[in-house]
C-alpha cells in the first residue's frame, strides 16, 4: 500500500515533491489508514487539567489558582483553544484530572484523582497506583471519543507547574541536564528562572537517578500528564492520527514512545514551541514540526492551528487531478 500511496502522490499535476511537507503528511495519513483515499472524521481535542504541588515552591509566574480559573474559562468558551477549536471544527473535551478545586460537573469530564499532586521537591508527586489509574482514565476518555467515529485527535493540558514536571521527565528520559531542558513556562525570567532551575536541581538530588519509566513519571509527573499518556496510548490502539502540541505534550509523548515505540508512526508534530527544551525534545524524537509560531501556551492550541494544513494534505491527495485524468503531459 505504501508504494501505491506514494505513486498516487507523485502522479498529481505538480512537479515531484513540490508540495513539500504536505506530501509527507498525506503519505503518513494514507499509511496509517491503509487507504488511498484517507478521511479525517470528527476531529477531537482533549484538554486535561491538573494541579502540581511543585507550583507552591515558586516555579511559576502564576499562582496555582489559575488552573481552576482557566478550567472555568474553557467551560465558558473564552480561552484560545475554544476559539481555535470552534474555528477549525474540533469537538473540544475538558477533563478534570486532578485540579485543586471542587467543580460541579456538567460539561466537565470528572476523572479527578486527587486535589493536585504532591511537591516532588520532597516526595513523589503521585503513588504508583495513582499513575496506573491515570493511564486507565486517559484510556477511557479516548474510548468514549472513538465511539463517535473520531479518527484524528489532539491533546492539550492546563496545569500551573507542568513545565517543571515536563522538564524533569525530559531530563531523566533523555539524560540531558535540567538547565538545558527548563524554560520560561508561564513567563519566569531572571532571578525567578534561576530559582526554578535551583528547585528542580534540588529535586533531582533528593530523588537520585531513576531508571524505571513508571517510577520517573509517578515521581515527577502530573495527573493531567499521566492521563494524557494513557489517552495517547489508547489513540494509537484505536489507530487514530495523533496530533502532538508543544513542550508538555511532547514530553508526555516521549514517555508514551517508551511504552509503545510504534506510536510515532501515528503522530504529527504540530509546532515547535518557544520553550527551548521543546527543540531538544523534537530532535530526540527526530520529529519535523509543521509550524513555528513562537507559541508556548499549551491547551492544544498548536494542534488546532496546524489542522487546516493537515486537512489540505488529505484534500490534495483525494481531490487533486492526476496527469492522466487532467490530460497534462508529465515530465520527460
Amino acid at each position: 500500500m505504501k508504494n501505491k500511496i506514494q505513486r498516487k502522490i507523485d502522479l498529481k499535476t505538480k512537479p515531484l515533491g513540490s508540495l513539500g511537507v504536505l506530501e509527507k503528511i498525506a503519505f503518513q495519513i494514507g499509511t496509517i489508514q491503509n487507504n488511498l483515499s484517507p478521511t479525517l472524521l470528527n476531529p477531537a481535542l482533549v484538554v486535561f487539567a491538573g494541579d502540581h504541588g511543585i507550583a507552591k515552591d515558586g516555579v511559576s509566574a502564576y499562582p496555582q489558582e489559575v488552573t481552576h480559573q482557566m478550567v472555568f474559562n474553557f467551560l465558558q468558551g473564552g480561552a484560545a483553544i475554544n476559539v481555535f477549536s470552534k474555528q477549525h471544527g474540533f469537538n473540544l473535551h475538558i477533563v478534570d484530572s486532578g485540579v485543586n478545586f471542587d467543580f460541579e460537573y456538567n460539561k466537565l469530564i470528572n476523572h479527578k484523582i486527587n486535589h493536585g499532586t504532591k511537591s516532588f521537591l520532597t516526595q513523589k508527586a503521585m503513588t504508583a497506583k495513582e499513575f496506573q489509574t491515570c493511564l486507565k482514565k486517559g484510556e477511557e476518555t479516548v474510548k468514549s471519543i472513538a465511539a463517535n467515529q473520531t479518527n484524528i485527535i489532539g491533546f492539550g493540558e492546563m496545569g500551573i507547574g507542568n513545565t517543571s514536571s515536563s522538564t524533569m521527565l525530559m531530563s531523566y528520559l533523555c539524560d540531558i541536564p535540567i538547565e538545558d531542558c527548563v524554560g520560561k513556562g508561564t513567563g519566569v525570567a531572571g532571578e525567578q528562572l534561576k530559582h526554578k532551575i535551583n528547585i528542580l536541581e534540588q529535586s533531582e538530588t533528593f530523588h537520585g537517578r531513576l531508571d524505571n519509566l513508571e517510577e520517573i513519571f509517578s515521581t515527577f509527573g502530573g495527573y493531567e500528564m499521566a492521563q494524557m499518556c494513557g489517552a495517547m496510548l489508547e489513540a494509537y490502539k484505536q489507530n487514530m492520527v495523533i496530533l502532538i502540541d508543544g513542550f508538555i505534550a511532547t514530553a508526555v509523548f516521549l514517555a508514551a514512545t517508551k511504552f509503545k515505540p510504534g506510536i510515532k508512526e501515528n503522530a504529527i508534530f504540530c509546532h515547535q514551541s518557544d520553550e527551548k527544551g521543546h527543540q531538544l525534545l523534537l530532535k530526540e524524537l527526530k520529529a519535523q514540526p509543521i509550524l513555528n509560531l513562537g507559541l508556548r501556551l499549551g491547551e492544544g492550541t498548536g494542534c488546532a492551528l496546524a489542522y487546516p494544513i493537515i486537512e489540505s494534505a488529505v484534500n490534495f491527495l483525494n481531490d487533486m487531478a492526476s496527469f492522466e485524468s487532467a490530460g497534462v503531459s508529465e515530465k520527460s
